[in-house]
């Protein structure tokens, strides 16, 4: 009997379409010898919608998608009740939709920063990737640097603020960034991902539009110092005793580019090419992927994560940059492809995957969740 795999897909996030895109490598890859695939998507503004209309947005593979599934067309919604397996259709007298597994495909805010893992723990069902801990700490970029700088992680040099102090105290906020960091520095909303809501600046002009459109996605905002550097990505995947990949990273051939922003790693301009492995020395390489298990584990971390990192030009030191708790798996991301670099297609990856998200949910439900004493 096949293994029932729930893919959420979408979103309501400024990363909605790369999540519709992850998802579609992920139904492409799934060996559909040994899962059946339901798909659900979320809309932008939160609707939870049906598996048949899901599938719509996979034409090229949307037929096979529904195979044997009935009431597949019914109103639809996630039911935190683990009498209904978690996930059920509702209405008309459908029969409920049973799943073995969620593959919960979502980028950014209300999906991979906890929130989503929150609701399929309520369910009792498991899931793909990152606990609650791990998925909210990971997002948060401030929170995630604490965490590396507590695990004894290099990092750039940072300072962050809220919404609030920017709209009450602007030019204190501007001052605190120019004193600590100096230019050029780069801004960015602290729970986002795919280089959303991102800008450089080099001056006050530039960095008070880049603080502004920033604060447009999140209430707190980051901002970094500019190294001169490499971008180096290390793949993870595991729970407990997790491995790495082999090092890639992004060749930028325009050379006027300040960094790759989400039209450059998405629109397939050509400006830009992926490549595993990244040049770089043996000892190098497995410093990288050391570190990389390093921050996966700092963060608590399960299933996957993509880990990022600055290989400064001026002194060869490395520097971690951030995690990724369920990073881009579009056919033009980088996580798919150091996988396959080391050896392992994207199809076995998957299969990886799930097996890790069963194993990890058999080792919680070992958790009492009821006391008694024993005392008198």
């Amino acid at each position: 009997m096949k293994t029932r795999v729930g893919v959420i897909f979408g979103g309501r996030s400024g990363e909605h379409e790369i999540s519709i895109r992850s998802a579609a490598t992920v139904l492409e890859q799934i060996d559909r010898s040994k899962y059946s695939v339901v798909p659900i998507a979320i809309s932008k503004d939160g609707h939870w919608i049906n598996p048949k209309d899901s599938a719509a947005f996979f034409p090229t593979i949307s037929e096979s998608l529904l195979n044997g599934i009935e009431g597949a067309d019914g109103r639809f919604g996630l039911l935190g009740d683990r009498g209904y397996n978690g996930l059920t259709v509702i209405g008309d007298a459908a029969p409920s939709i049973g799943l073995d597994v969620v593959f919960p495909v979502l980028h950014g805010t209300y999906a991979e920063d906890g929130t989503i893992q929150g609701l399929l723990e309520m369910a009792d069902i498991p899931y793909v990737g990152c606990g609650v801990l791990a998925s909210s700490c990971g997002m948060d970029k401030t929170v995630m640097k604490t965490l590396f700088r507590d695990a004894g992680l290099p990092q750039c040099r940072y300072t962050w603020f809220l919404r609030s102090n920017w709209e009450c105290t602007p030019d204190a906020v501007i001052d605190k960034i120019e004193t600590t960091l100096g230019y050029p520095v780069f801004v960015k909303p602290a729970n986002l991902g795919s280089s959303v809501g991102v800008s450089m600046a080099a001056d006050s002009q530039q960095l008070r539009a880049a603080i502004d459109l920033a604060a447009e996605y999140d209430r707190k905002i980051i901002v970094e110092e500019s190294v001169k550097m490499r971008e180096i990505e290390c793949a993870v995947l595991g729970n407990d005793e997790p491995e790495a990949s082999k090092p890639g990273e992004y060749i930028i051939r325009d050379k006027q580019k300040a960094f790759l922003d989400y039209t450059e790693k998405y629109s397939g301009t050509g400006n830009n090419e992926f490549v595993v492995p990244a040049a770089l020395s043996e000892e190098l390489s497995n410093k990288i992927r050391e570190m990389a298990v390093r921050a996966f584990k700092a963060i608590d971390g399960s299933g996957l994560a993509r880990v990022d990192f600055f290989l400064r030009s001026d002194n060869g030191m490395l520097l971690v940059n951030e995690i990724n708790t369920m990073p881009g798996l579009t056919d033009a991301s980088g996580f798919p492809k150091m996988w396959a670099g080391s050896g392992v297609e994207f199809t076995e990856v998957i299969d990886r995957l799930i097996v890790l998200a069963i194993e990890r949910h058999a080792d919680r439900s070992k958790n009492k969740t009821n006391f008694e004493s024993k005392g008198g």
